[in-house]
């Protein structure tokens, strides 16, 4: 079975940074995507990064480009988060989601999801 646990999440100042980590396990399949979402209080759940195990290919949304950045270690089945450039507006529970993806970039659907883990920026 497909598990994948967040962990991470905490409270972070502006001007302080964050690593949010998604590790994976039960894999039944070699090429992956994992991509991060975020919700925030009273707000649709919106996809914020992805990274492809494939070629490392990677994307942003605008509203969290130069300021995350994802990485991933694959022969741990690890992918990483870093919110370096923490703001209130990032306040959300932030959650990794996985699907089988063999090529460049990422898929627009994912078929297993962790629990989440919240983030608050506040000073």
């Amino acid at each position: 079975e497909v598990q994948l646990v967040e962990s991470g999440g905490g409270l972070v100042q502006p001007g302080g940074s964050l690593r949010l980590s998604c590790g994976a396990s039960g894999f039944p399949f070699d090429t992956y995507a994992i991509g991060w979402f975020r919700q925030a209080s009273g707000k649709e759940r919106e996809m914020i990064s992805c990274i492809s195990s494939a070629d490392g290919s990677t994307w942003y949304a605008d509203s969290v480009k130069g300021r995350f950045t994802i990485s991933s270690d694959n022969t741990n089945h690890t992918t990483f988060l870093h919110i370096h450039s923490p703001e209130p507006d990032d306040s959300a529970v932030y959650t990794c989601a996985a699907n089988i993806w063999v090529g460049s970039g990422c898929p627009d659907l994912y078929d297993y999801w962790g629990q989440g883990t919240r983030v608050t920026v506040s000073s």
